[in-house]
């Protein structure tokens, strides 16, 4: 009797310290990841030797890195406290067995993947972009597996970076402003032009700080009428089209304003614009 007394001793003070070590390693666990991820953020903050976005950018990637680090190495802690020989197991199941037993075939590809947005600079953190043309929104985070969006309602899209086949960035450089005006066919063709050109006038005098500079601090395309785009737009008139290359940080903005100030200068001059129509043939008299 006292022996297997003992024996239950023994075996609980064994399973007590074997919880406490698994205690204290995830606590030390925590505080590691929180510390690395704290002094990768104070390192960036510090510096400015890359772009701001590169930067958030790399830091969304390297807490994603030390996270799955730190859960990956306290999991082999784990079978160490309980003395499960990891080695010889790894061995005799065979490292490619134990891969695709997992299904770790779609985690290889999402994390090579985000290896890739980042390493090819598709995108960064705080940029605006579409992907694979369903989703639009800004990016929120970048991670080893996971690609994380904001749309504009307010929605968190999150999506496998294996699974990104096309991304339309709005915040790579510059960006294009461009505006259609489609108006009656009774108006006169070289009139509408000379309109056109007074608002860019305005645009080029109201907009300037938008648009995108050279290395002389002088814009690199001017809002200008790009010209008549269509005789016959969708059988209503004549489209014209004015155009100005933007900052991409400004290029919604822009846009915006940009539409209120031709709205303006056409309604000033009191063009007609023109109008959806639908022709209804009457029915034939008997």
């Amino acid at each position: 009797m006292d022996f297997w007394n003992s024996i239950q001793g023994y075996w609980t003070d064994l399973a007590q310290l074997r919880i406490t070590k698994l205690i204290i390693g995830a606590v030390f666990t925590i505080i590691l990841v929180k510390f690395i991820t704290r002094a990768v953020h104070t390192f960036f903050k510090r510096t400015n030797f890359i772009e701001e976005r590169e930067e958030k950018t790399l830091e969304a990637m390297i807490r994603s890195i030390v996270r799955y680090t730190a859960t990956f190495g306290y999991v082999l802690y784990a079978l160490s406290v309980f003395h499960v020989p990891v080695t010889n197991l790894l061995a005799g199941a065979g490292v490619a067995g134990i891969v695709i037993g997992l299904g770790a075939q779609s985690v290889i590809r999402d994390f090579l993947s985000g290896v890739f947005l980042l390493y090819e600079k598709q995108l960064h953190k705080g940029d605006f972009i579409t992907v694979n043309d369903q989703f639009t929104g800004t990016v929120e985070d970048i991670g080893l597996r996971f690609l994380r969006i904001r749309e504009w309602s307010g929605k968190l899209v999150t999506i496998s970076n294996g699974q990104v086949n096309t991304i339309q960035n709005y915040n790579i450089d510059h960006m294009r402003v461009i505006e259609h005006i489609t108006t009656s066919y009774q108006e006169n063709p070289s009139r509408v032009y000379q309109v056109l050109e007074e608002a860019c006038d305005r645009l080029n005098g109201e907009l300037s700080h938008y648009l995108k500079k050279d290395e002389y601090n002088q814009p690199i395309e001017k809002f200008q009428v790009y010209g008549m785009t269509s005789l016959n737009d969708s059988f209503r008139g004549y489209k014209f089209t004015i155009v100005g290359v933007t900052s991409d940080l400004f290029y919604f903005t822009a846009a915006k304003q940009a539409r209120m100030i031709i709205a303006e200068t056409l309604y000033k001059h009191n063009m007609e614009m023109a109008m959806q129509h639908v022709d209804l043939k009457s029915a034939p008299s008997e």
